[in-house]
């Protein structure tokens, strides 16, 4: 019998074992993601070990988010690209699907996600037409690294390595450490002129603090001006730069093209061997400079259940009737979308 045990300060190491343990884990199974989300956020932790025979055989990371302005749902897992069930079993996995789809109806949600680096196993599933997916909206980018700078410089295509040359010739530095304040500067100006509310600065210093050893951020400096920056993750083999942006100076420098070298050429030395660029969506400027850089979009089918009459959430900005807002937001001064933006972007997970 598989029984189901919330996650807590007790069980956060037993629950991380268990994911270092399994192949089709990713960075985002890790049991602080849900602890710190509800903590910044507030929304309500969810989250549940399975165990049988004493053994932990999966892990539910879930979260519930009800906000006024965005809808009420229950998300493996918000402000992550990839989540939902994990499981060493299908058995565990169906089990840990019926308890999010028991928290959706407990909760009176209007819809459960679960995100996924590949789609959930049909064998997991009660029918899969009872859990939709949303596809030909998001994709992700992830290519192998080689152990050498110049291949890996090479591997990049002819005219976005010249933009990397081109950050180089002009005296980039860039730097590593934990300055979560001058990321949100940065981050918060980048974000504003996407049309996009900004994260609370304490998001990042939560981040920063949860994972000590698996996370760090990378600066470019133009002179003595922070002119980009980026929090990167590092997992097994992987490093993923998560949160990323430049200033309005960046793009004459060629600041962003620089920064991702320097997060790759920085990785390898400490055992990367996969660069995950992360999920945009397709048709944006964001996918198109990852294909630019040699990477091949790799679909993400989030799957979902919905309430009776409900229908899949869209609150992401293809959503047409979010361009009104998004051309508004991009004309607010820094210091009033500083001000709002993190009690708006609590809800867009």
């Amino acid at each position: 019998m598989i029984r189901f045990i919330p996650l807590d300060a007790a069980h956060a190491n037993v629950w991380d074992r268990f994911v270092a343990d399994q192949p089709a884990a990713t960075f985002f199974h890790r049991a602080a993601w849900p602890k710190r989300i509800a903590a910044v956020f507030g929304h309500r932790d969810r989250s549940v070990l399975a165990t049988q025979d004493g053994d932990v055989v999966g892990v539910l990371p879930l979260v519930e988010m009800r906000t006024r302005l965005f809808g009420h749902t229950v998300i493996s897992l918000p402000f992550c690209v990839y989540g939902g069930a994990l499981a060493a079993t299908a058995e565990a996995g169906r089990a840990l699907l019926d308890h999010a789809v028991a928290a959706l109806g407990e909760s009176g949600a209007a819809a459960l996600e679960m995100r996924g680096l590949d789609p959930v196993p049909d064998a997991w599933l009660d029918t899969p037409d009872s859990w939709p997916a949303r596809e030909n909206l998001y994709a992700t980018f992830r290519k192998q690294l080689a152990a050498d700078d110049e291949v890996n410089l090479k591997a990049i295509p002819r005219k976005q390595r010249a933009m990397v040359r081109k950050g180089i010739e002009r005296g980039l530095v860039s730097v590593v450490g934990r300055d979560a304040a001058g990321l949100h500067r940065v981050y918060a100006e980048s974000v504003r002129n996407l049309g996009t509310p900004v994260f609370p600065r304490k998001w990042f210093t939560a981040l920063l603090d949860a994972f000590p050893g698996e996370s760090d951020v990378l600066t470019v400096l133009d002179g003595e001006r922070p002119v980009a920056a980026v929090l990167n993750f590092h997992w097994r083999d992987e490093v993923l730069p998560y949160y990323g942006g430049g200033t309005a100076a960046a793009r004459a420098c060629h600041a962003n093209d620089f920064m991702y070298w320097e997060v790759m050429r920085r990785a390898v030395p400490r055992g990367a061997r996969l660069f995950d660029f992360g999920r945009s969506k397709l048709g944006t400027g964001a996918f198109a400079f990852k294909k630019n850089w040699g990477f091949e979009p790799r679909p993400l089918a989030y799957r979902f259940r919905l309430r009776q009459g409900a229908t899949i959430p869209e609150q992401n900005p293809t959503n047409p009737k979010y361009r009104l807002l998004i051309a508004a937001w991009k004309r607010l001064p820094l210091p009033v979308a500083g001000l709002i933006g993190p009690r708006l972007v609590r809800g867009l997970g």
